[in-house]
């Protein structure tokens, strides 16, 4: 059984910086994808961005140039680098991982921006 733990949220100035980090335990394979996805309160879940088993990345375009998805294989962890935080950034923070046994989810964290 695959567990995803968050950790790294809480609050932050706008302009400010948080790194959250999502620790896998388990057998996750050499090839998944992980996936960070935030929800803001009273509205959708949504995507962030995603990074594949060889290191390659995508991200939403509401927060393309200021995060950053990077892993440590090694380790099985995710990281998300917030850079530049706005109000609009304010949710909680969910990580994801879907591998060729199934897809699984983290409890969440949550990140606030507001001065």
């Amino acid at each position: 059984q695959v567990q995803l733990v968050e950790s790294g949220g809480g609050l932050v100035q706008p302009g400010g910086s948080l790194r959250l980090a999502c620790a896998a335990s388990g057998s996750i394979g050499s090839l998944n994808v992980m996936n960070w996805y935030r929800q803001a309160a009273g509205k959708q879940r949504e995507r962030v961005g995603m990074i594949g088993s060889g290191g390659t990345t995508s991200y939403a375009d509401s927060v393309k140039g200021r995060f950053t998805i990077s892993r440590d294989n090694a380790k099985k962890t995710v990281y998300l680098q917030m850079n530049n935080l706005k109000p609009e950034d304010t949710a909680v923070y969910y990580c994801n991982i879907i591998t060729g046994g199934g897809q699984y989810w983290g409890q969440g964290t949550q990140v606030t921006v507001s001065s």
